[in-house]
C-alpha cells in the first residue's frame, strides 16, 4: 500500500474512533461500561477511540447493538478493512500485524508469508489459482510483500518463527524458487530480524500439526491468537484460547531444534536445491 493510502486510511480509523467516543459519551456510558456491554475492556474501547487498535467485526457489530447506532460501525468497519487483496477472515490480521511488538508463527506445511519471496508466493498463489489471471496474482504476491516490511522498520516486532522440515523440503515453485526463498529466510536469520527453529521430521508428531498458528503480542492489548486452515482463518484473544495456543507453541519449541542448526540446516537444503539448478 502507498504511504498516502495508508495514511488516508489511518485517518479514516481515526474518524472511526472519534465517532464511537462521541456516541458512547452521548449514551452517557464510560469506556469501561461500553466494554463490559460489548465483553472487551474498557482499556480496548480507549484504543478504538485513539484508533490504536481496530476492533474485529462482531465488536463492532456489539457497539452498534449498544449504542443504538443503526449499523454505522459495522459499516464503516467493513469500508476500512474491504482490502481485497486479503481474504475477508485476514484483512484484520494484517492490521495487528503493524501493531505487534511480537510475532511468533509456527508453519506445518508453507512458508509464512512474512517470510515469502515473490517467486514463491507466486507459486503458491497459482497452485491454489490456476485458472486466474497474471494480474491477479501480481495482486497477491504485491500484498504479501508489502506485509513483510514490517521487518524492515526500526520499530519491527520480535518475530519468531518455527517450520517444520516439510516445509524446507517441498520444492515450492521449483529450485531456484526455493533456493532463493530459503537463502532469504537466511539472510533475515543471519541480520538477526528473525528467529528461526525447524522442527525436524525425525521429531515425529508435534504439535500443532493440523494447521498454522501465529501468537501476536502488543503493547497495551491482551496478546492475539490467528489460525488458518486452507479456507479459512480465525482471530481470537479468548485469553483461555490464546493460553492453549501459548502452550501448544512452547511444545513445539522443545521439540525444534536449536536456531544454530535450524540456521545450518535451511542453508545446507538452500545450497541442494541450487545445486539442482545448476545440473539442469
Amino acid at each position: 500500500m502507498a504511504k498516502g493510502s495508508h495514511g488516508s486510511r489511518q485517518a479514516a480509523w481515526e474518524f472511526f474512533g472519534a465517532e464511537l467516543k462521541r456516541r458512547r459519551e452521548d449514551a452517557a456510558f464510560t469506556q469501561v461500561e461500553l466494554g463490559a456491554r460489548v465483553f472487551v475492556s474498557g482499556g480496548y474501547i480507549g484504543q478504538f477511540e485513539q484508533a490504536i487498535r481496530k476492533p474485529q467485526l462482531d465488536v463492532a457489530q456489539r457497539i452498534d447493538e449498544v449504542l443504538q447506532t443503526g449499523g454505522f460501525f459495522e459499516r464503516t468497519w467493513r469500508k476500512l478493512i474491504d482490502d481485497k487483496r486479503y481474504a475477508d477472515y485476514f484483512a484484520a490480521v494484517v492490521e495487528l500485524e503493524r501493531l505487534a511488538t511480537k510475532i511468533c508463527e509456527f508453519a506445518p506445511s508453507v512458508i509464512p508469508g512474512l517470510l515469502q519471496t515473490a517467486a514463491y508466493a507466486s507459486a503458491v498463489t497459482i497452485a491454489a489459482n490456476p485458472f486466474v489471471a497474471d494480474e491477479y496474482v501480481k495482486e497477491r504476491v504485491s500484498a504479501r510483500l508489502e506485509r513483510s516490511h514490517i521487518l524492515k522498520d526500526a520499530t519491527r516486532p520480535e518475530y519468531w518463527t518455527i517450520l517444520h522440515e516439510n516445509v524446507l523440503r517441498v520444492p515450492v515453485g521449483g529450485p531456484a524458487a526455493m533456493a532463493e526463498q530459503l537463502e532469504h529466510i537466511a539472510g533475515l536469520a543471519h541480520e538477526r530480524k528473525v528467529l528461526v527453529a525447524v522442527v525436524p521430521r525425525t521429531a515425529g508428531a508435534c504439535a500443532s500439526m493440523a494447521a498454522m498458528l501465529q501468537l501476536m503480542e502488543f503493547d497495551d492489548a491482551p496478546p492475539t491468537l490467528y489460525t488458518e486452515t486452507s479456507f479459512s482463518g480465525d482471530l481470537l484473544d479468548d485469553p483461555a484460547v490464546v493460553k492453549r495456543a501459548q502452550r501448544a507453541y512452547d511444545l513445539l519449541r522443545g521439540a525444534a531444534l536449536s536456531p544454530e542448526v535450524s540456521l545450518a540446516l535451511i542453508e545446507s537444503a538452500a545450497e541442494d536445491y541450487r545445486r539442482c539448478t545448476s545440473s539442469t
